[in-house]
């Protein structure tokens, strides 16, 4: 008895110090949420912005740009996983995962070579432990993203998209990243970055049209000069979405673990106080029957 009864007091101390951790891990989170929202919201005026500006430089001017232009046969993707630098956030990162292998799955099924380029320790460790290449790896900053990181994956993206097929390039990027909706809702989205998509929309008001502008220089320089920007900004949009979707699910994941250990705390507890309460019944009965013995 006595050695269940410190089998069960070291189980209580041990969950007792996971709680503590998966408490702090939970404030933390918490408190850099709120941090993470903010970046999103202040990312949105300057990606909309720089996105009516392409839309209206592709759209109002006949121009053909290899950025714009949809390739008459795509033969190699590039796919852009974004997934977090580390664990306890629920399923975050196998959720981001798992729509990447789709999309990987579509492009092969329609005869597509796959390049894919890794944001974040989780992806790469998938990968790596499967053996399965990658052409670049981003880690270090996934909950907290900068904006250099952005650059240098927009840097690294247009290079495979302008190299030739031949020599290793890609004719189309696709991103796979976690949306933030809302704190209890984070969705694994699909993007198509390049060729960009220049959808034409019903107009509902006025402020929807797209402003006219005349070039100087010419519409293709002008591409030339946004579409980087606009990849760039596309790019860091996405990170800080999935660093707030990371942050989110780990304060949930956190805050159910450490539930879950203050409930096996009470379960340990009431099985202590059953040993041990056996126990003492086990002494009396002893002492009992001692005292019988000696007075027969």
């Amino acid at each position: 008895m006595g050695a269940q009864i410190r089998v069960y007091r070291q189980k209580i101390a041990s969950t007792s110090s996971m709680g503590k951790i998966f408490k702090a891990m939970e404030l933390i989170a918490t408190s850099r949420i709120g941090k993470a929202r903010s970046r999103v919201s202040a990312s949105m005026p300057y990606a909309r912005a720089i996105t009516r500006a392409v839309s209206a430089v592709a759209s109002q001017s006949e121009v053909e740009h290899p950025l714009t232009t949809e390739p008459e046969q795509v033969r190699r993707s590039a796919v852009l996983v974004m997934t977090s630098d580390r664990g306890l956030a629920g399923a975050y990162s196998v959720s981001a995962i798992k729509q990447a292998e789709s999309l990987i799955e579509l492009l092969h099924g329609e005869g597509k070579e796959i390049s894919t380029y890794v944001v974040g320790r989780k992806a790469q460790a998938y990968f790596d432990f499967r053996n399965r290449e990658y052409t670049r790896v981003w880690t270090g900053d996934t909950d907290a993203p900068k904006f250099e990181t952005a650059q240098e994956i927009g840097e690294a993206l247009l290079e495979a998209f302008n190299t030739p097929y031949e020599e290793g390039g890609v004719e189309e990027i696709h991103v796979v990243f976690t949306q933030f909706k809302s704190m209890v809702l984070q969705e694994p989205t699909v993007i198509r970055l390049l060729p960009l998509e220049v959808v034409e929309e019903e107009v509902r008001h006025e402020s929807d049209l797209l402003p006219l502008y005349e070039y100087e220089p010419e519409p293709e320089q002008v591409l030339d000069a946004l579409l980087p920007r606009y990849i760039e900004s596309r790019i860091f949009a996405a990170m800080l979405q999935a660093a707030a979707s990371e942050l989110a699910a780990r304060q949930r994941a956190m805050k159910a673990a450490g539930d879950n250990a203050n409930e096996l705390i009470k379960k340990y507890t009431r099985l202590r106080n059953n040993a041990r309460q056996a126990e003492i019944t086990q002494e009396l009965s002893e002492i009992v029957a001692g005292a019988d013995a000696l007075s027969a």
